[in-house]
């Protein structure tokens, strides 16, 4: 028996005073330090309402009640310490009474020191032994159960089988991929016609049969739900804690479009960017570091490289994030339409304000505001933005009262804007207000490790959206999409991405399913000098003015391409207006 002898709480219950006194004397002497006595049946149930006892002496006999009514009454209530009786008249009906109520054991009168002193041991170490047991079933049946949750809830299937290949348990992967497994009697791995059943079976037998551990046994399977899936294969003996064989454990994974990995800490996404190359690891930190600082910010960078992203990502990295993002597309808007647009207007400001407009500002008050293109903006929204920086403040269009609200602005151009400063398009001073912090983001020709990662994500994206049973692409496809320049960046990745989905016919993505810019290698520059970039302008014009394009949309990308994706530049190439040019490229989504 465990524990000091001074904490152990005895109850004497006798209503001969005599006794009470003798045992509490006995057991004091003993080294038991806390006796408590009762005379009668109430105060002996008052006692044990009251407090814990770790053992109970209680005379079989009692005045005007019986001890084994005491002892229905602990039992009842499911009080758990032992009891042990004491009888002056010790026969088997009494002993049959005094353990069918739940006594450890009976004492005969007249009890003398000795004798006391040696149940009271007896029944204090048989319970101590009875509470570790039962503590450590407890412990034994907390860890089966734990083990059970994590057999079930892992996402790997996991069967074993014993040494004749009878499913012995599987989780519920298993089961969803095996089909219903509900059966009466024995399930054989033998009796399962599926490419998976089989599969199963195969490796079961070559560990139970020479002993071998099976590794990476890739197989393609048909699911139960129709889907064709690449599911790989580990098998190993199942051995108990003496090393007894006792059959085979089969874990199954799900490799189907498993994205490529990176070696190292490296991040392969951040928000929702996707990459994992060294200039993506730097944009996440800088994106990180600012996005904690409330400071305005100038995200740069070609068409399609993810500036709005970006700016979610700052957003969602802010102490604003809880407030709202306001966007507004400074190139999709009309100029004239674009001040009342950030900043509100009164009713009656201009024909057709019918009714007071708060403006975006007004929305984006506690968050940030995005502004988009900002290189195309008006020297009036020029002059109107920069007063807002530097106070905080705006007046709606017709209202002469000032408004003063706490936005964080984040702009972004395609555009070069020192170039533009320089040729007076652009006001200096908002320049430099604007780029507190400049982020560049790198176009797709310059990260080209991360091709193959942002091809699987837009593969599992638009294989679900389109409901196709696509879950690879080829090498040679791969290899054609990483050496391709990409003028138009990741979204032009996208589009192409989505389109071999759609014309895909099987479960894997091949070079056919490309558009001819990508199957001819047009806009793979990296070996060609700039000389020759004014020749492939007259080439890309002369082109145009033909009917070698079959639609407008083609004629942009192409201008686009040439231009390395400078949209002033494509314009004057197609012959059109600037703001002519942004409109049919946002119809097209370019």
């Amino acid at each position: 028996m465990s524990g000091d002898l001074q904490d152990i709480h005895i109850l004497i219950v006798d209503d001969e005073e005599s006794i009470r006194v003798t045992f509490e004397m006995f057991l004091k002497r003993a080294g038991y330090g806390r006796i408590s006595t009762a005379a009668t049946m109430e105060e002996a149930l008052l006692a044990i309402n009251e407090e814990r006892f770790d053992l109970i002496i209680s005379d079989i006999v009692l005045e005007g009640a019986k001890g084994t009514d005491l002892l229905r009454h602990i039992q009842k209530t499911g009080l758990r310490c032992p009891v042990v009786m004491i009888t002056g008249f010790p026969n088997l009906e009494t002993a049959a009474d005094a353990v069918r109520y739940g006594a450890f054991d009976y004492i005969s009168k007249p009890v003398n020191k000795e004798t006391l002193l040696r149940f009271v041991r007896q029944a204090l170490s048989h319970w101590q032994l009875q509470k570790e047991k039962k503590l450590l079933q407890q412990e034994n049946e907390k860890y089966r159960r734990y083990l059970e949750v994590i057999f079930s809830s892992v996402s790997d299937a996991i069967i074993t089988v014993d040494e004749h290949t009878n499913i012995v348990q599987l989780n519920n992967t298993a089961r969803e991929w095996l089909g219903s497994m509900e059966p009466e009697g024995v399930i054989n791995l033998a009796g399962l016609s599926d490419e998976i059943g089989k599969a199963c079976l195969h490796d079961a037998t070559r560990v139970i049969n020479h002993g071998e551990t099976v590794k990476e046994h890739l197989v393609e399977c048909e699911m139960k739900d129709g889907t064709v899936r690449m599911i790989s294969l580990n098998a190993a003996p199942l051995k108990d804690s003496v090393d007894e064989f006792n059959g085979a454990v089969i874990v199954m994974r799900d490799i189907t479009m498993a994205p490529p990995t990176t070696v190292g800490p490296k991040r392969t996404s951040f928000r929702k960017f996707i990459g994992s190359s060294q200039v993506m690891q730097d944009v996440y930190q800088l994106i990180e570091n600012v996005g904690r600082v409330d400071t305005a910010v100038l995200i740069t960078g070609e068409s399609g490289t993810g500036k709005e992203l970006a700016a979610e990502a700052l957003h969602a990295e802010s102490l604003r994030k809880s407030k709202p993002l306001i966007k507004v597309d400074c190139a999709a808007i009309p100029e004239d339409l674009l001040e009342s647009e950030l900043f509100g207007h009164r009713k009656g400001a201009f024909t057709g304000a019918d009714r007071d407009r708060k403006g975006r500002l007004f929305h984006a008050d506690g968050g940030t505001l995005f502004l988009d293109e900002i290189g195309d903006i008006s020297p009036r929204m020029q002059l109107r933005l920069l007063r807002f920086l530097q106070e905080q403040t705006f007046t709606p269009v017709g209202q002469d009262i000032s408004i003063q609200v706490n936005v964080r602005i984040i702009a972004a151009t395609n555009v070069n804007l020192k170039e533009k400063v320089r040729d007076g398009g652009f006001r200096e001073d908002l320049y430099y207000r604007l780029k507190v912090v400049e982020i560049l983001l790198p176009p797709l020709r310059a990260r080209k490790g991360c091709v193959p990662l942002l091809v699987h994500h837009f593969l599992s994206v638009y294989r679900d959206k389109l409901n196709k049973n696509i879950f690879s692409i080829s090498d040679q496809a791969m290899e054609l999409l990483c050496n391709y320049r990409w003028p138009g960046n990741v979204r032009e990745l996208r589009h192409v991405i989505e389109r071999a989905c759609v014309l895909c016919n099987g479960t894997s993505i091949l070079v056919e399913n490309f558009p001819k810019e990508i199957k001819n290698d047009v806009g793979r520059l990296e070996n060609r000098v700039d000389s020759e970039i004014p020749e492939r302008r007259q080439r890309a014009t002369d082109m145009i003015n033909t009917d070698m394009f079959i639609s407008e949309e083609e004629q942009i990308l192409s201008a686009l391409q040439s231009t390395g994706g400078n949209k002033t530049k494509a314009a004057q190439l197609l012959k059109i207006d600037r703001s002519t040019l942004y409109r049919k490229m946002k119809r097209y989504d370019l």
